[in-house]
């Protein structure tokens, strides 16, 4: 199914989406601030630099933001099923598994399938094994890094491969556009929202956080 297939990609839509969407954001930051009357060749591409570096470092600051997630979150698991395997209440117990698991399959399964749960955890005889990183897990930071950076990329080469300033300016706002109604075609296809709703809101969300980055010194 699709669905399934989705949840079990690198990256599923929303995390490609919101990490494209960022990269976007920063980039138009500084293509956007560009005085088209003004501003020199040398000045250009200081700041077509400056918006490539400040990409990596935010697409390196996710990715180690993400891995610490992954550990926290691995050690609380690891944490949680050894209290259930320890507590002799068992109402505790079943209150730790609901609270582990999302709110509709904890309401879903009731007191029946979390004590059923709680006994199948206390059966398990294996050692737990420490928290630790997966080769997945390094795969997926390195994508939400590399997501962060190649966003930049289609934003920032038309200054690149066009003279005419206010003419790669123009081209750079309608390749971000695009980009960002695609993001919201995919979204849209993995929630099941309205695509068009979904595509036009995504590009109308972007155009406003850019406005307030750029409105707030970003």
């Amino acid at each position: 199914m699709e669905i399934l297939n989705s949840e079990k990609s690198l990256l599923n839509p929303l995390d490609r989406t919101a990490e494209i969407l960022f990269g976007l954001i920063m980039a138009l930051s500084f293509t956007c601030s560009i005085s088209i009357a003004n501003i020199k060749q040398t000045e250009m591409r200081q700041l077509l630099v400056g918006a490539i570096g400040c990409n990596l470092a935010w697409g390196l600051v996710d990715a180690t933001m993400y891995i610490i997630g992954v550990m926290a979150r691995k050690n609380r698991s690891k944490l949680i099923f050894e209290s259930v395997q320890k507590l002799p209440d068992k109402d505790k117990a079943r209150k730790y598994i609901y609270e582990a698991l999302p709110v509709e399959i904890s309401e879903a399964i009731g007191t029946e399938g979390l004590e059923h749960i709680r006994e199948k955890l206390i059966d398990v005889s294996s050692p737990v094994t420490p928290a630790r990183l997966t080769p997945a897990d390094i795969q997926k930071a390195a994508g939400l890094f590399s997501l962060i950076f190649i966003s930049t990329l289609p934003v920032v080469i038309p200054f690149m491969l066009i003279n005419n300033t206010r003419l790669a300016l123009r081209v750079s706002n309608v390749v971000a556009i695009t980009m960002m109604f695609f993001c919201g075609l995919s979204v849209a296809k993995y929630v099941g929202f309205n695509k068009w709703i979904m595509s036009i809101a995504m590009v109308a969300i972007g155009i406003i956080l850019v406005a307030v980055t750029i409105a707030l010194g970003g």
